[in-house]
């Protein structure tokens, strides 16, 4: 009888790892009562954001996120909804990084960011087995309450100048991957919470302090591996920064899509909500302990 070589054993390993966490993950948001939804992949417009870029399909685009339809589902009456599908990101080829990935993205009504800081600790409680922690080298605790970080202490601790100072120099995004990130998650998740206004297009701005959002990501070993915020919710306003996401991608040589203008009409009528991306091949490269994301994925681009 042939023998499976080595390498494909492992990857079949895997992805039956990856299946399983798939299935714990669609069950966990089932028994707590959201509703599984699929909205298209080909869509028209997507949300305008200078540094991720769209991949055409025709005359429209591949969605870069499932987030502008599923904000129109809270719009139409939808209150807990979630979703596991694909999203296309052009460039975007790395260790951590595919040009084709799996997102998780969830949304609930009359919620904010605290709420889906809730939902983080209580998937990972379902997910974080004693065998996948054993993956991991059992060097993270998924003991809930995970810190809180704000980014203005983060940049205290980690970074060579303060949060003000980058934005500033217009270094914020340079320091933060290169400096600060690396940082954060050793020894368990933390939220990296509140960041600077001009960093968060789709988000509600912080009640307290209108130069913050309501906006978080979350990290694991100095991965990101979630990001989500408290919605904006007022469409003069998000059409507002729209328009300046549009102006910073032509200021980068590309043509911007189309305004997403249905999106725009039906978010009048959205109530306050709150809504995370979760990246599903980073999530499985946590949980099994792999070093690269071609290690969970049955096809790199690489190998088709």
């Amino acid at each position: 009888m042939a023998t499976v070589p080595d390498r494909a054993a492992n990857r079949l390993s895997t992805l039956k790892e990856r299946a399983a966490i798939i299935q714990a993950t669609r069950s966990f948001f089932i028994e707590q009562g959201f509703l599984e939804v699929e909205t298209p992949v080909r869509i028209p417009a997507p949300a305008p954001e200078a540094h991720i870029e769209p991949e055409p399909a025709g005359d429209w685009y591949l969605q870069t996120s499932p987030e502008l339809c599923m904000k129109r589902l809270l719009a139409q009456g939808y209150t807990k909804i979630f979703q596991i599908c694909k999203c296309f990101r052009r460039h975007e080829r790395g260790e951590r990084h595919l040009p084709e990935m799996t997102m998780l993205e969830w949304y609930r009504a009359d919620a904010g960011y605290r709420e889906l800081m809730a939902d983080c600790e209580g998937l990972f409680a379902a997910l974080a087995t004693p065998e996948r922690i054993a993956a991991m080298g059992g060097a993270l605790d998924f003991t809930p309450p995970w810190p809180r970080l704000t980014l203005t202490e983060a940049f205290r601790r980690y970074a060579p100048v303060s949060l003000a100072e980058a934005i500033v120099r217009q270094s914020f995004e340079e320091i933060l991957v290169s400096t600060v990130e690396p940082r954060l998650g050793a020894g368990s998740p933390v939220f990296l919470c509140d960041y600077p206004a001009s960093q968060a297009s789709l988000a509600r701005l912080h009640p307290d302090n209108a130069g913050f959002a309501e906006r978080f990501e979350l990290y694991c070993n100095g991965v990101e591996l979630a990001n989500g915020f408290a919605e904006l919710n007022d469409p003069a306003e998000q059409r507002r920064r729209f328009e300046h996401e549009q102006d910073l991608i032509r200021t980068f040589g590309r043509t911007p899509a189309p305004m997403p203008e249905p999106f725009l009409d039906d978010l009048v009528r959205m109530p306050e909500a709150a809504g995370i991306a979760l990246g599903v091949d980073r999530l499985v490269m946590l949980l099994t302990g792999a070093s690269s994301i071609a290690q969970v994925v049955a096809f790199p681009p690489e190998r088709l």
